[in-house]
């Protein structure tokens, strides 16, 4: 996943519902939207760690590609996506740093955050403190059909994504777990993730977001903007 995102609303919206639930109820209630969006907002910035299963689907026109894996999270901005299929890579954000390595390639990529062009890399946001309803502009109900009976679907448009982005959709469970976040692009293509398995606030192998080279492969820097 490399198209180009700015720092904005995306690295809030991924672990909103990702993080500790209540009780959920048997089916959603009827929540006004602003509400279910302050909910949404306490869960998410109560956390500290979370992970979680993921898929990502990403279309085109005359492209499709199918990717997943496992993603990490921690606070303050650190993440971790491990890649499984159909390609093993690493895409990792330390403190300073975007790392992308293909296991198997003689070389691994390093980008400064500040100039890395990745989608993924304004994510190591994701633990920091965001309001939804200043991030999303028209938040209202619907966008697509729900993978899940019963889900809530909320869409808007993003504030800042740095104009590539025109719509931002989130499924949302009822535990408040965010199942799936749709971003389509003005250029007519989408990134689609969808998260299962969603674990918070456990503790994370010391040294997980610390990327070492193997022996043998060189580091190269990666695209910027």
């Amino acid at each position: 996943m490399t198209k180009r995102l700015r720092k904005g609303l995306l690295p809030a919206v991924l672990g909103l519902g990702l993080g500790l639930m209540a009780k959920p109820p048997a089916q959603p209630a009827p929540l006004p939207v602003r509400r279910l969006a302050d909910i949404l907002d306490g869960r998410f910035n109560s956390l500290a760690t979370l992970s979680a299963d993921f898929t990502e689907i990403y279309t085109a026109p005359g492209e499709h590609r199918v990717e997943s894996g496992h993603l990490w999270l921690h606070r303050p901005g650190r993440m971790r996506w491990d890649y499984q299929k159909p390609q093993r890579k690493l895409f990792l954000i330390s403190r300073h740093s975007a790392w992308l390595y293909l296991y198997g390639e003689r070389t691994a990529q390093r980008t400064p955050l500040k100039t890395s062009q990745d989608l993924r890399t304004p994510l190591r946001f994701l633990l920091g403190h965001t309001h939804l309803k200043r991030e999303l502009e028209g938040l209202s109900y619907g966008g697509l059909n729900p993978l899940r009976s019963g889900d809530w679907v909320l869409r808007g448009r993003p504030r800042d994504m740095g104009g590539l982005y025109r719509e931002v959709i989130l499924e949302i469970s009822p535990a408040y777990n965010i199942r799936r976040l749709v971003m389509r692009q003005v250029n007519g293509s989408q990134v689609d993730l969808r998260f299962r398995q969603i674990e918070a606030n456990h503790r994370l192998p010391k040294g997980w977001f610390h990327f070492r080279p193997p022996a043998g492969v060189k580091v190269v820097p990666g695209p910027v903007q």
